[in-house]
């Protein structure tokens, strides 16, 4: 949704002034949402995932994060549970990463998302293909019952341009 810039940023009777680039039905739209979202019931009990070591920001400084776009996704050949993708992260050669997504998502629906990459991760054969960095994902903590936990890629809110940079 736009934003459609306020008439007018001073108070009224109709209410307090809106911050510059909102609307007041949007502003109000945005607080509605914000209640909502506050009243969702949260799980009694939340499994926690142990951090993993700490690192330096150097070493965080490290990582080459980026915006690639998915162009093609098949299963891997050789593998049950990873798909292999093609991807333009910007640099007008195709990218191949290998991805553990396969029980969570369809080839047909990764293609045209964009995602965050770890750009410089050395590349690796897995199976027999080459994988030149990693697709991020998040994923919840291990279900008590045994059963699979939740993964969802990273993807974008808004579209940028394949290769920007991830900060």
């Amino acid at each position: 949704m736009r934003l459609t810039p306020p008439r007018s940023t001073s108070g009224s009777a109709s209410g307090p002034p809106v911050p510059t680039g909102w609307s007041r039905t949007r502003a109000g739209d945005r607080v509605a949402r914000n209640q909502i979202h506050e009243e969702r019931p949260m799980p009694e009990e939340t499994a926690t995932i142990p951090l993993k070591p700490e690192i330096t920001f150097e070493d965080f400084a490290k990582l080459d994060l980026r915006v690639a776009t998915v162009v093609e996704a098949e299963p891997h050949p050789n593998a049950d549970r990873l798909l292999r993708l093609q991807l333009d992260d910007g640099s007008g050669t195709p990218r191949q990463i290998c991805a553990g997504v396969k029980a969570y998502y369809a080839p047909q629906d990764l293609i045209g998302k964009q995602v965050i990459i770890a750009a410089n991760l050395a590349p690796r054969t897995i199976r027999g293909e080459e994988s030149r960095g990693m697709m991020l994902a998040a994923s919840s903590a291990p279900k008590e019952d045994g059963g699979e936990r939740d993964v969802v890629a990273l993807t974008l809110m808004s579209p940028l341009e394949p290769g920007s940079i991830v900060s």
